[in-house]
């Protein structure tokens, strides 16, 4: 607020309200896996809205959406690189047993806890099939 940067400001804001909406909505207080996954679904969210508007020709909501992006990524944990994300994979299909597609839900149960807010669930899913493939 001190340094008037309205756009990150703003960033916050909607980042408190969406925890707060989530916390009174199921009555609960979010630890930091919750709001870690409540920024994660916010950042695709607005992945979703910069493609849309990009469709649209709409450059300077693309630049809001970015620049939104950008705050809420420094609230996220560290992203995991893709030598550690192939690690993740593989160990989750040992220890699953995985063979084929029929397994994927297990593995992605196995996953999930530990990438969230750390990679893109579509990418991490894309990797497992080309696996287990």
């Amino acid at each position: 607020m001190r340094a008037r940067n309205k756009p990150r400001l703003e960033s916050i804001r909607l980042a408190l309200a969406e925890i707060r909406r989530v916390e009174v909505d199921e009555r609960i207080e979010c630890d930091d896996t919750r709001i870690t996954g409540i920024l994660d679904r916010m950042v695709k969210q607005r992945r979703d809205s910069i493609t849309q508007f990009e469709a649209g020709g709409r450059e300077d909501l693309v630049a809001k959406e970015q620049g939104q992006i950008e705050v809420l990524k420094e609230f996220m944990p560290q992203a995991l690189t893709g030598k550690e994300l192939g690690t993740i994979i593989k160990e989750a299909v040992e220890q699953a047993g995985a063979q084929s597609m029929r397994d994927m839900g297990k593995v992605m149960a196995l996953i999930k806890p530990q990438v969230t807010g750390r990679a893109d669930m579509g990418e991490v899913s894309k990797q497992v099939r080309e696996l287990l493939n």
